[in-house]
């Protein structure tokens, strides 16, 4: 059972992670650069069984809970964008959301604004791990706490900017500390490859120094396996196939991953941090602090109803579409699509006429936990980022793009590795694929990363990965744009700051 202790440094980001919410509304100093000569909470050096920097290390993985970054935008940038999902809610709720939604986003969006924000504190904070290490001189600190500290910022920069380069093209790369946001936005946009070179050499070198594992009271800590299956999908980003398939194997051959978990299991509170689970972002609440530790992940998509179903916002719902594209028995529709008037994964009785007919059924907390914890919001459930299937299945991808015999054989293995786990024993339903043409293997796999992934914030980037975005999002009955809407625009509010040295993107000017 998950508890306030289940993750030792959350309680270590709690002074930093309000004190962000306030500069950032005060437009001072919003990267947070911690007080020089006075410790808090959040920049005490040192906790009990840890290391030298695992007070700024912590600050920089709470940063990944921070609203911009795995909340509203996210799931607006990721997923409602894509054919998966629609932005549900009222009508006349979420006008921000909606322009992700219709393609009609303007530079002035509060949420873009909030995700350019929110991921430069990110990495901000990573960038103040990596000078305070460079400044240690203390002979005291092994040079091994040194290069695993150096490993976990570089690690946790490169998922920011990884996700910026994909919503927003080239960004400015900053890789020292900030002053304040206006230093920042002195610094001009670097291309897109430039930004997929600083995030390639992020992740190898914490590929190389990360541990492959932690113990059990840092639990949630970035691993070798989730610096190579990043590493791996900024490859397939690319279209690097050779590369992308060698780091995917890698994880596939640590030994530290497997299917084991039950596709029912993998998303609830029960499932958290699991063999199947790469890299996830931490949460977790007491009955006196249901959201200050937490994410607003699971309540920005929870149920919008009454009483015990008030459960959230009610945005990002599964789409018609997505709810078409489900072979005939797969038994993971019903995990990820939550019914008005259905039946939970928890066996609870869904109210009939709800705001919305779908609801994500991923993001569901389960009734014990929102009992235990005296709160319907569920800000305490992980954000699963990386999980051992979207290996498998970038495995898959590569090999067959690379092709040939044995490659294409490959690729069938870990395609039916995927649909083993979701067929459980039935073999009435979901029959093993076959086939050994390569763009049929294709859209197998194609198919098969769609349903797997079903709301996992996959969708939207894998459309434009594969050059079909506007086809497919037109036929959903999306406004999208080709050369357009494939990134968001920049926001406004950070070209003026930079006087315009921060450029637009093209067609949102």
């Amino acid at each position: 059972m998950k508890t306030y202790k289940k993750l030792s440094f959350v309680k270590f980001t709690t002074a930093i992670v309000l004190s962000t919410s306030i500069l950032v509304a005060c437009s001072k100093d919003f990267l947070d650069r911690p007080a020089q000569g006075e410790y808090t909470e959040g920049t005490y050096p040192y906790s009990p069984g840890s290391g030298a920097f695992d007070a700024v290390i912590f600050d920089a993985y709470s940063g990944l809970r921070l609203y911009g970054v795995h909340s509203a935008g996210f799931h607006a940038g990721t997923s409602v964008r894509s054919d998966d999902a629609d932005k549900g809610s009222f009508d006349s709720d979420g006008a921000n959301t909606r322009q992700f939604d219709d393609f009609t986003l303007t530079s002035t969006n509060g949420l873009t604004n909030g995700m350019w924000l929110d991921h430069y504190t990110v990495i901000n904070r990573c960038n103040i791990i990596l000078d305070k290490i460079k400044k240690d001189q203390s002979p005291l600190t092994p040079e091994a706490t040194k290069i695993s500290g150096q490993a976990e910022a570089k690690f946790i920069r490169a998922y920011a900017y990884f996700m910026m380069v994909r919503y927003f093209g080239g960004v400015p790369l900053i890789d020292s500390i900030a002053e304040n946001q206006v230093s920042m936005a002195n610094v001009s946009r670097s291309t897109a490859a430039q930004t997929y070179a600083l995030i390639e050499n992020d992740l190898q070198f914490a590929a190389t120094h990360l541990p492959v594992s932690w113990e059990s009271k840092f639990i949630g800590r970035a691993t070798r396996g989730a610096a190579n299956g990043l590493l791996a999908k900024v490859y397939l980003t690319q279209k690097k196939w050779e590369a992308a398939k060698n780091v995917a194997n890698l994880v596939i051959q640590s030994g530290q991953y497997n299917m084991s978990t039950p596709y029912n299991t993998i998303f609830g509170e029960a499932g958290e941090n699991s063999k199947e689970s790469v890299f996830e972002v931490q949460a977790t609440a007491t009955a006196s602090e249901p959201t200050r530790y937490g994410v607003q992940y699971a309540q920005n998509q929870g149920v919008r109803g009454t009483g015990i179903w008030n459960l959230g916002n009610g945005f990002n719902n599964p789409s018609t579409a997505l709810e078409a594209a489900y072979e005939t028995g797969d038994p993971r529709k019903a995990r990820t699509i939550l019914y008005s008037g259905g039946t939970s994964v928890y066996n609870e009785a869904v109210p009939a006429g709800l705001t919305n007919p779908r609801y994500n059924h991923k993001a569901l907390s389960s009734p014990a936990y929102r009992a235990m914890y005296l709160s319907n919001a569920g800000y305490w459930m992980n954000v699963r980022i990386l999980r051992y299937a979207d290996v498998l299945l970038m495995f898959a991808e590569a090999a067959n793009e690379i092709g040939g015999p044995e490659n294409i054989q490959q690729a069938l293995e870990k395609l039916e590795m995927v649909r083993a786990r979701a067929r459980n024993g039935n073999n009435a339903i979901l029959p093993p694929v076959t086939t050994t043409d390569q763009e049929d293997l294709r859209q197998a796999i194609r198919h098969e990363r769609r349903i797997e992934l079903a709301m996992e914030h996959e969708r939207f980037f894998d459309l434009v990965r594969w050059g079909i975005a506007g086809p497919v999002l037109r036929a959903a009955g999306k406004n999208f744009v080709d050369g357009r809407d494939e990134l968001t625009p920049i926001p406004q509010a950070q070209i003026d700051i930079s006087k315009g040295k921060i450029t637009q993107n093209p067609f949102f000017n």
